[in-house]
């Protein structure tokens, strides 16, 4: 049977969910700390980001949860809230993390050793792309960025681009098989009797055009993640 490992809404712990919502694996987070990334390695092992002080990416065996591999990632404030959202093992087995508190993507080794960084305002994911590119997305600046290994933006999207859907906080985004860019366009700190009328979900070309946007309220209500169950990219 597939199972499907999900990021939990609680913040505090993750599971791995069977198809009729039977739990296979969990992991409770330490007391006083937050998990924003739990993301499939193998069936079993799981990349985990624990906010907290200090913070830690672990990489944990799913069997008695052992953990394989903890890093120490630096952060900014004592708050563990803002300190990670998304993070992720590239192809070559380096880390990319978006440091959403110091406004900054960095790749690490595997043992923690910092690899190549470029500034990003309030980062809330970090995507390697196959060209060896960085996509990148800004939290609460509204943007969406594909950098190169030089640090050169070659491209990017801004607030007001696309004509009729202001981006407010980007979330999560990612490049599909067609070259389009999807994007995950959160409410961030509107009030909440304004969200009806932002637009959730976008699908852009290379050319800035919009192909399809989703805006659902009464079902997804302020999701901040899509995966998109048909592209062999974003299977896991």
């Amino acid at each position: 049977m597939q199972h499907a490992l999900q990021r939990q809404h609680r913040q505090f712990g993750a599971s791995e969910i069977t198809p009729d919502k039977k739990i296979v694996w969990n992991y409770d987070g330490a007391p006083g700390t937050e998990i924003h990334t739990a993301y499939p390695l193998e069936k079993d092992r799981v990349l985990i980001m624990q906010n907290g002080n200090p913070a830690k990416l672990l990489v944990i065996n799913k069997s008695g949860n052992r953990v394989e591999k903890e890093l120490i990632l630096p952060t900014r404030a004592p708050g563990t809230h803002g300190q990670f959202r998304h993070i992720r093992m590239t192809p070559a087995g380096t880390f990319l993390v978006a440091h959403l508190d110091l406004g900054k993507v960095v790749e690490y080794d595997g043992d923690g050793k910092e690899l190549w960084s470029v500034p990003a305002p309030s980062t809330w994911a970090a995507v390697r792309l196959k060209n060896g590119n960085t996509l990148i997305s800004g939290d609460q600046h509204g943007y969406v960025r594909d950098v190169n290994p030089k640090g050169e933006t070659i491209w990017e999207i801004n607030k007001n681009d696309l004509r009729g859907i202001p981006l407010y906080t980007i979330q999560e985004v990612s490049r599909l098989a067609n070259g389009n860019t999807l994007i995950n366009n959160w409410v961030g700190s509107v009030p909440q009797a304004e969200w009806s009328r932002i637009v959730q979900l976008i699908e852009v070309t290379p050319e800035k055009k919009v192909v399809w946007a989703l805006r659902d309220w009464t079902t997804l209500g302020p999701a901040s993640s899509t995966q998109l169950l048909d592209e062999p990219e974003l299977q896991r």
